[in-house]
């Protein structure tokens, strides 16, 4: 799409750069949404991560999958702090206090959210509103936030409620409609009070046919007149009229549907069949294939491009169709649509990737962890109106007499760019044509909406003390201070004094300012609301000065403690908590760096984007203070006189030499007796430093051993479902597979290696 700016796509800039409100960024098919997503890296100084509902989604937003980032089970979410027992007896449902016990997120994860100053959620219309309330549970934890929705993060909502909906199982809803008046994402009781601004694009860059405009708005709103269906179904054409027709696409409801044509249409052509196997390489699961591993063609086949062209020759683009001309084993020519041109095809690359912290700067960066490599083609005679959304067509056969869901009408028909490529496979009913009426509900209610321009303004004015308020606090870093001693303190008598003192020394430091950056938060507070942007950014200038030099010191005694810690063993929960310890610090840090500029953009009426690298400068910082302190202490090259880095135990009893020597206990008997003496999986893995898969191998060796009930680890009725099937496969993956991710690996080994040894037995 061509490079534009609007009046509103500006507001939606200003409203994430300038303000921490919630945003629904929304509007009709081709009004710039995805646009708007890929060009926000360029212009935010906000650290983001994007995620989105399923993994088709992500891909095309370039993030990760909601369930992914947030490792949330697969299944429904009950937004109650009691167990999901309390509401009903079937299987795939946690609440608050399970989500947290049975499924805590690991370090990599909690850094990266505890890093982020926006979380953005591409195609809402399918995201539910309990999976929504799973993400701000999950946010708040990690932020330690707990009465702020989001733990105080922005969120930015991209999509179209009239498009796809999300999916809801009957099973489901009869419980979740205990707690929602519906599945979509803005019933979220997240979001109840919270304040989300509906802000919907308007102009529309796929079609300027005014008539056409207007017929996919009735449609949308749920309003078509009489005449728009007429108008509609005097494009229905014959099957036989449809046969005559060349170079045209099918859009259908269902996949069934889409398959039977496309197999149907290329075994009619008597051309050699050629098969192309796309590259996988490392981590990028099935269920994120962008396309078939394996592409059958032939010569004559009519394909479309799934991908824009990455080169920068702008040759093709989501949705371009063409035929093919030749195939050879390593090469494919086609024939582009409208323009005649051949085209050699090359392979594109789709990318899996997480967020993490780089180790080194503490900076937010993505990481690739798979690569799926294929010729950016599919068949074409037919696709989904499903897997067409994002998509943009000159000519269409839509075939929508069984439409199912709310929007698949509308989705289909704004797909095309004009009346005049639109062909009816079938008649478009009244009936067929329906926007779910809890949606009609709350685009209506937005009705009541303040000026944007007037919201804007208020929601800077709260933005600006927030950033003052927030920036220059100590409170929160106490917090995690007095959380983390109340963690490890009792514990960790290091053999070293400093060490002992360190986490003490950071408290006393820090505590001692509160009374200054009190008085100092007034002073500013108030120059704000007197409008004395001068004296204000002058008062700024000198407090960042002073607070940047005042962190420093914390800062290093941190790493120093990272420093001496870095090769010691069985502390991987004191690491990664001094880890979590010095990201809050740097994130301070940074927040100060920042805060005047900031502010200042704010103050003069500009938009921000990007305002300076930071980031960057944070850490350039933390790579010298880390040679220096290297430099300083030789002595961490020396080995620890323990292993751990702990005192000894005082006046250790002298072995007698007649004494026979105590045998060591060996650690799957260690994790199966701190068990049985009442500790959790999650606390074991946590004081033993290990991974919570490797606690549950060992708790399985006490269950076959007979010292554990299964039935204390594994639901009766789960036991029961594995069970019905075990010795059916050889791996834990494929009954993995035959449960479709139902169960997880650490439930499956624990069942199907119990069953192997009563059997032996």
């Amino acid at each position: 799409m061509e490079n534009f700016s609007t009046d509103k796509l500006d507001l939606a800039a200003r409203f994430v750069n300038t303000t921490g409100a919630h945003l629904f960024l929304t509007g009709k098919a081709g009004t710039g949404k995805t646009t708007f997503l890929k060009e926000l890296a360029g212009k935010t100084h906000k650290k983001f991560v994007v995620i989105a509902p399923t993994g088709i989604a992500a891909l095309n937003a370039g993030g990760v999958t909601i369930h992914s980032q947030f490792l949330l089970p697969f299944g429904s979410f009950l937004p109650v702090r009691e167990p999901e027992g309390n509401y009903t007896d079937r299987f795939g449902f946690v609440s608050q206090l399970t989500l947290a016990r049975k499924h805590p997120l690991n370090q990599i994860r909690r850094d990266v959210l505890k890093s982020i100053d926006l979380l953005v959620i591409d195609e809402v219309s399918m995201l539910r509103a309990d999976i929504l309330d799973a993400i701000d549970y999950r946010m708040r934890s990690v932020r330690r936030k707990f009465n702020i929705p989001f733990g105080g993060v922005q969120v930015l909502f991209i999509g179209d409620l009239h498009q796809l909906p999300p999916v809801v199982k009957d099973e489901e809803w009869a419980v979740l409609k205990q707690f929602y008046a519906s599945m979509h994402f803005f019933e979220a009781r997240c979001l109840k009070g919270a304040g989300m601004i509906y802000l919907e694009l308007d102009r529309i860059f796929r079609q300027q046919e005014e008539t056409f405009i207007r017929v996919l708005n009735h449609l949308r709103d749920n309003r078509p007149t009489l005449e728009d269906i007429r108008l509609l179904n005097s494009h229905f054409k014959s099957p036989d009229e449809i046969r005559q027709l060349k170079d045209c696409i099918t859009l259908t409801t269902h996949n069934y549907k889409a398959d039977e044509i496309n197999r149907r249409e290329l075994n009619l052509l008597a051309e050699k069949s050629f098969f192309y196997e796309a590259e996988v390489e490392k981590d990028f699961p099935e269920n994120l294939f962008p396309l078939p591993k394996e592409i059958e063609l032939k010569v004559g086949a009519r394909v479309m491009f799934i991908k824009n062209d990455t080169s920068g020759l702008s040759s093709y683009f989501n949705g371009k169709l063409a035929t093919v001309l030749t195939l050879e084993e390593d090469q494919i020519v086609v024939e582009m649509d409208g323009s005649g041109e051949e085209y050699v095809l090359r392979k594109e690359l789709w990318e899996n990737k997480k967020y993490q912290i780089n180790p080194e700067t503490k900076e937010l960066e993505e990481e690739v962890i798979g690569t799926f490599s294929q010729y950016p083609i599919k068949l074409a005679w037919a696709v989904t109106v499903h897997k067409s959304q994002g998509l943009t067509f000159d000519r269409a056969i839509i075939d929508v007499g069984q439409a199912f869901a709310p929007g698949q009408v509308y989705v289909a028909l704004s797909r095309l760019r004009s009346l005049d490529g639109l062909v009816l496979g079938t008649r478009i009913r009244e009936d067929v044509i329906y926007t779910d009426p809890k949606v009609v509900d709350f685009v209506k209610s937005t009705d009541q909406q303040e000026d944007l321009h007037q919201l804007l303004l208020h929601r800077q004015g709260f933005y600006l003390q927030d950033l003052i308020d927030q920036t220059f606090e100590f409170e929160s870093l106490l917090q995690a201070l007095r959380l983390f001693a109340k963690e490890h303190d009792s514990s960790m008598e290091f053999e070293d004094p400093e060490m002992q003192k360190a986490i003490p020394e950071i408290y006393s430091h820090l505590e001692k300012e509160g009374e200054n950056t009190r008085k100092f938060r007034a002073q500013l507070m108030m120059l704000l609301q007197q409008k004395e942007r001068e004296k204000l950014q002058q008062r700024l200038e000198k407090g960042m000065e002073y607070y940047l030099d005042f962190l420093r010191k914390p800062i290093e005694i941190i790493l120093l403690q990272e420093l001496k810690t870095e090769a010691l063993s069985r502390i991987k929960s004191y690491q990664n908590d001094l880890s979590e310890l010095e990201l809050d610090l740097l994130k301070k840090y940074i927040q100060i760096s920042s805060v005047g500029k900031l502010i200042q953009h704010i103050l003069h009426g500009e938009t921000t984007g990007k305002i300076g690298d930071f980031d960057q400068e944070a850490g350039k910082m933390r790579k010298e203070m880390l040679s220096k302190l290297r430099m300083e202490n030789p002595e961490l090259l020396l080995p620890s006189k323990t292993k751990t880095g702990r005192k000894r135990a005082k006046n250790p009893k002298p072995s007698l030499p007649s004494e026979p020597k105590e045998k060591k206990e060996d650690t799957k008997s260690w994790s199966i007796r701190l068990y049985l003496e009442g500790k959790k999986p999650e606390e074991i893995a946590e004081e033993r430093g290990f991974a919570l898969t490797t606690i549950y191998g060992h708790l399985a060796h006490g269950v076959r051993q007979g010292l554990i009930p299964l039935e204390d680890l594994v639901d009766p009725s789960t036991i029961a479902e594995i069970r019905a099937v075990a010795g059916k496969y050889n791996g834990l993956k494929e009954y993995y597979e035959h449960f479709n991710g139902q169960f997880d690996y650490e439930t499956l080994r624990l069942v199907i290696y119990s069953e192997k040894q009563e059997k032996e037995d």
